[in-house]
């Protein structure tokens, strides 16, 4: 064959697409290579996974997209590039990216997001869900407007029937949403946490057995679990026993009768609570004379504890400790009495 006839064929517009076709998908493996050879060897040298997986999606995303590039450049170099294949491959380009972004968000809640929950024990991965279903959808429709742009379609009604769709939607989960929106606030101003000791007005009390979404779970000193809505935890007032700090103080209150030495049941008491197991030395227990009552002198035996778990027993060990005290010392304890006159 001669040399001009090869010429000629190399010249042949058909032959230079595919040559154009080929120059782009050898950059695509080129890519590839690159990224599963000399990359994966930095990536496997790092303790998280996260950049391993990454690389992983990274490659046939990367591949499919020059691929389409050289489609374009093929067409154009063709002359047959028009209107609607140009907007199909853009569309394609459009989903690609958007699926890439959404993987790209899945890993982070994967590897960084529920990690980091349950190193802090924030109760935010409860939340991950959410926060994975919520911006796929937003990507979705990002994406479906885009689409739609680039068909020059008017997205006026769209965005019109969304918003009325979010509205009616809005009602109808209304009590849904109430409770979503509650525990997300629970979650994110940290009232408290899974484990902790909570007392709930009126009166329901335990540890918080497991939040989510929905509701709260907290398993009671009978052992029984109560499913309360986020939406009512959110609007209730909520002692919590451990928060800032799991030290607590317990208060026992005591009489003695009139006439006995204040200063001396004040420093017996104190001496004596000092050797109850699980009872602090800093901060000190104390006793405080409180209340001059009709048949009996009022006191306030305050302790502390390093954790709110220990107060209910050391405070019955206490009880005990401070009868017998009192009785050891022979100050009286009283009870109540009323002296009735009778008129002849």
């Amino acid at each position: 064959m001669e040399l001009n006839t090869i010429i000629e064929i190399f010249k042949n517009p058909y032959v230079e697409a595919a040559l154009i076709f080929l120059l782009f998908v050898v950059i695509a493996k080129t890519v590839a290579v690159v990224l599963r050879k000399y990359l994966k060897k930095i990536t496997e040298k790092t303790k998280t996974k996260f950049d391993d997986v990454l690389l992983e999606k990274t490659e046939p995303f990367l591949t499919y997209v020059i691929v389409l590039i050289g489609v374009r450049f093929v067409l154009l170099h063709l002359g047959i590039m028009n209107l609607l294949i140009s907007r199909i491959i853009n569309s394609f380009i459009a989903i690609l990216v958007v699926y890439f972004v959404i993987i790209l968000i899945e890993m982070f809640i994967n590897f960084w997001g529920t990690n980091w929950a349950k190193r802090t024990q924030s109760g935010v991965d409860a939340m991950l869900p959410l926060v994975h279903q919520l911006s796929k959808v937003v990507l979705i429709i990002t994406c479906l407007m885009f689409i739609l742009n680039i068909w020059d379609k008017d997205i006026t009604g769209l965005v019109a029937g969304i918003g009325i769709a979010g509205i009616v939607l809005g009602f109808a989960l209304k009590d849904s949403l109430s409770n979503i929106f509650g525990g997300i606030s629970i979650i994110l101003d940290k009232t408290y946490r899974i484990g902790d000791r909570i007392k709930i007005d009126p009166g329901e009390s335990g540890i918080v057995y497991d939040i989510s979404l929905r509701s709260t779970k907290i398993k009671t000193w009978d052992n029984d679990i109560i499913i309360i809505p986020n939406g009512m935890m959110a609007n209730s007032k909520i002692q919590n026993y451990v928060q800032p700090s799991i030290k607590s103080r317990g208060v026992i209150e005591f009489c003695v009768a009139y006439g006995s030495d204040v200063d001396k049941v004040k420093r017996v008491i104190i001496e004596a609570i000092k050797k109850v197991e699980n009872v602090l030395d800093e901060p000190a227990p104390s006793v405080y004379f409180s209340k001059m009552n009709d048949f009996s002198l009022d006191f306030d035996a305050k302790f502390w504890v390093d954790d709110v778990a220990k107060r209910y027993g050391t405070k019955e060990n206490a009880t005990s400790v401070i009868y017998k005290t009192l009785k050891k010392e022979g100050i009286s304890i009283p009870f109540p009495t009323r002296t009735v006159y009778l008129k002849k």
